[in-house]
């Protein structure tokens, strides 16, 4: 993977480069970015790739955390809302 191929809007490379950042717009920014992520590319490995690039950046920032939290198990997906979420079983 290229440096393009990986952020090819700079997305991700901006979103470190924003002073005083915080986690709301990494989220909007990541979710951005995994908008732009091509059919049959692998996300996991691409935010992998992503992690390492960024590797020095400063600890605590918000965008790490983000990338962080897109490589960890959200569990199985749990039905909500509709009629059985509103009617008593």
């Amino acid at each position: 993977m290229t440096a393009d191929a990986l952020d090819p809007k700079g997305l991700i490379r901006e979103a470190y480069a924003i002073e005083g950042i915080g986690p709301g717009e990494c989220r909007s920014i990541f979710l951005d970015w995994a908008l732009g992520v091509p059919l049959g590319q692998d996300v996991r490995e691409a935010v992998r790739a992503l992690l390492a690039r960024y590797d020095d950046a400063p600890d605590g920032h918000p965008m790490t955390d983000t990338l962080r939290a897109a490589l960890a198990d959200s569990g199985p997906a749990r039905r909500r809302g509709g009629r059985m979420g509103r009617v008593p079983r």
